[in-house]
């Protein structure tokens, strides 16, 4: 994953209703969620949404598919999992990280 990739989709992330969408999507799985069910299950205003949707699409995030009339949006587990080996991938020097380590970093 190139660095301006990682910059961007961290970028993204950091900011509170963005996160939310995205763990939101995460949990949802495969199926996705639609905008309005977003908008329900968060409580954030559709115009709101819709501007954190857009800015999670562009950085690779999550994808948006049209179903009929519906637009539904899906995380995109290819990209967080190449975002998390890049994060990860010189974790304690190459060595299997100790479990109390993990422990702590899950606090």
């Amino acid at each position: 994953m190139k660095e301006t990739t990682v910059v961007r989709s961290l970028a993204a992330l950091a900011q509170e209703v963005r996160l939310r969408v995205f763990r939101a999507l995460v949990v949802a799985g495969e199926s996705g969620l639609t905008p309005g069910d977003l908008a329900e299950h968060l409580a954030v205003a559709p115009n709101t949404l819709s501007f954190h949707l857009k800015e999670l699409v562009h950085s690779g995030l999550i994808t948006q598919e049209r179903q009929g009339r519906n637009l539904v949006y899906r995380a995109s587990f290819a990209t967080m999992n190449e975002l998390l080996s890049y994060l990860t991938e010189n974790c304690c020097q190459g060595a299997a990280c100790l479990a109390s380590q993990a422990t702590a970093l899950d606090c």
